[in-house]
């Protein structure tokens, strides 16, 4: 599997890469090739004296390079020029990448509903499975909020096409996964359709089944009522997941500006690990 790490090279993503429990989690799930990407914003200038930002900034990717290299991993750097989103869309759609790593940092009222730019921005345009990971200040330090990323799994969906793409994700994890918990949150407007809370939990079921069957993983269901984004980050709390796995929908012009009222939601409130998986059809923005 092939990553494309981006990384503002801030103490709060050097602190996503020192994890050695979140190196091991990617090994599990059979990462072996690592792309460190870092952009230098166009607003940024590279004409002053003595300044040459590349340079300082390949110099500091090294670091971190070496990080991995003594986890194990084939690794690449790349400093690029642009808009970070678009640039670190760019790259995972030229390497082929199975998935994009962005580290989030995000502790103020303000930042709870809404997260550093460019994740956000990378959320709401990656064509790639994206994971955000959570990374919290301590003192005058940072740390990664849970270190075993992928060992506890939260699936919630809507039974929608995009999230059944995203379920098809899971199987891929299940090297650092234990237990998989299945959640389906009955919306007003279901409710109000009459869709039986029985025919949710025998789809559950069957969803549950597969993964039992396939990768003998440990899976429990849950159906329930209520706002569908609460309901999923009071889940969380409850089953201790390390990661919420979501489809992420939207085709349209409006993607720029709403990931989708669910995702958008989950990630902005949320304080765990998300994973977020595009529509198949899905084109850069």
């Amino acid at each position: 599997m092939r990553i494309v790490f981006a990384t503002d090279l801030s103490d709060a993503n050097e602190a996503a890469i020192q994890s050695r429990t979140c190196l091991d989690c990617l090994e599990n799930i059979g990462v072996t090739e690592v792309h460190l990407v870092t952009v230098v914003p166009d607003n940024v200038s590279t004409g002053l004296p003595g300044m040459d930002v590349a340079s300082n900034r390949h110099d500091a990717l090294r670091t971190q390079r070496e990080v991995f290299e003594s986890a194990g991993f084939t690794v690449e750097t790349h400093v690029a020029r642009g808009t970070p989103h678009r640039r670190i869309n760019g790259f995972a759609e030229r390497l082929d990448a199975d998935m994009i790593v962005i580290g989030s940092r995000g502790q103020s009222p303000l930042e709870a509903r809404l997260i550093g730019s460019t994740a956000r921005n990378v959320a709401r345009t990656a064509v790639r499975p994206l994971l955000i990971e959570r990374i919290a200040a301590e003192d005058s330090t940072h740390s990664v909020v849970k270190e075993h990323l992928f060992q506890d799994v939260l699936f919630a969906t809507d039974f929608s096409g995009n999230a059944g793409r995203a379920f098809g994700f899971i199987p891929r994890l299940h090297g650092a996964t234990q237990r998989v918990t299945l959640l389906h949150v009955r919306s007003r407007e279901q409710r109000a359709a009459e869709e039986s809370e029985a025919t949710a939990r025998d789809r559950l079921a069957d969803l549950a089944d597969e993964l039992k069957t396939t990768r003998g993983i440990d899976v429990s269901t849950a159906v329930r009522s209520g706002g569908v984004v609460d309901e999923i980050l009071t889940m969380e709390a409850e089953v201790g997941a390390t990661v919420t796995v979501l489809g992420s929908r939207g085709q349209s012009r409006l993607r720029r500006l709403l990931l989708g009222s669910t995702s958008e939601s989950v990630v902005a409130r949320g304080r765990n690990n998300v994973l977020l998986v595009p529509p198949e059809s899905s084109t850069p923005r």
